[in-house]
């Protein structure tokens, strides 16, 4: 444990603070979905769907910062995480700069959701907002949703539904002609950028699932209350289990009532990779057992979208 409390500045930054393990597959998975789907409706624009990839990034990002900002501040000695409790001894890292990585998170995000405002109106702008605040409401402001048991619904809406809608939004509106008139969002949308949204919701849910149960003997010690402390393990992974059915139900759906063909059956591929992930949140108890799960979740949606995603863009038949 010594030698994994003296990291340097740039292990600290890239192990603890961006996890590009958890933030890039979850930030990348509904981008990738709902340039599927635009390619099969024939409004694919990748530049739109890079700069949307940017923005949920960069949201992301702010939003793990503020969530250690805030534990580092309520509890200076975050047995959780002994490696940013030494960086802030050593000096390595500072609340101040931390802070600042935040503002200039959201601040970035903010630049891009300029191009977006630009390129697709006023109506980004509406789901923007939205995203950056359940981004802060999850540990930050006088009810964090983290702290009370409602970050699995708010990662299931936000980083899921409207993360798909809006990555695909942003590509529809200027071919609908609806730039100008984006307040009514429904004129450049289908109903399955909605469904679509439902399993990478499920998915990335699933990985903060994860996180609860690994890390449920800290929350304990911080007052956390997540699903895993207040009703128990066992209900953890029912839930676990109930997104994962939904996430693969979801293609036979799309295959046999909303036109797709068979090609939409492409993430089933996932399955057994699925299976082995399951097995390892139904098995394994201890914090040190669990650690590896979170990225193998975070690599099963980002596995399952570029299947989801191929498997939409296919014309029908």
């Amino acid at each position: 444990m010594e030698q994994a409390l003296e990291w340097s500045r740039a292990e600290v930054w890239k192990r603890k603070l961006l996890y590009p393990g958890h933030t890039l597959p979850t930030a990348a998975a509904p981008v990738v979905v709902a340039l599927g789907l635009a390619v099969h409706y024939h409004v694919a624009d990748p530049l739109a769907a890079l700069f949307a990839l940017l923005a949920g990034w960069l949201i992301q990002v702010g939003g793990v910062l503020t969530d250690n900002y805030e534990n580092l501040v309520q509890q200076p000695q975050d047995p959780e995480h002994p490696e940013l409790v030494r960086a802030l001894a050593n000096g390595t890292l500072t609340l101040p700069v931390l802070r600042n990585a935040i503002y200039a998170c959201y601040g970035a995000a903010l630049l891009a959701g300029i191009y977006l405002v630009g390129h697709a109106g006023i109506g980004v702008f509406v789901i923007g907002a939205l995203s950056v605040a359940a981004s802060l409401a999850y540990s930050a402001g006088p009810f964090p949703l983290g702290r009370h048991a409602l970050a699995d619904p708010l990662f299931f809406l936000f980083f899921g539904v409207v993360s798909v809608v809006g990555a695909y939004y942003v590509q529809a509106a200027p071919a609908h002609g609806a730039i100008f008139t984006s307040w009514l969002i429904a004129d450049a949308l289908v109903p399955a950028a909605f469904a679509l949204g439902i399993p990478v919701g499920a998915l990335t849910t699933n990985i903060l699932i994860v996180d609860d149960i690994r890390d449920r003997d800290f929350d304990v010690v911080k007052g956390k209350r997540t699903i895993a402390v207040r009703w128990g393990v066992k209900w953890s992974r029912a839930e676990f289990l109930t997104l994962l059915l939904l996430a693969y139900l979801t293609p036979f759906w799309l295959w046999l009532s909303s036109g797709f063909g068979a090609w939409a059956l492409l993430p089933l591929v996932t399955l057994p990779y699925a299976v082995s992930t399951a097995r390892d949140v139904l098995t394994r108890e201890t914090y040190e057992e669990l650690l590896p799960t979170t990225p193998k979740a975070g690599r099963l949606l980002l596995a399952y979208s570029l299947l989801l995603a191929a498997g939409v863009a296919f014309p029908a038949g």
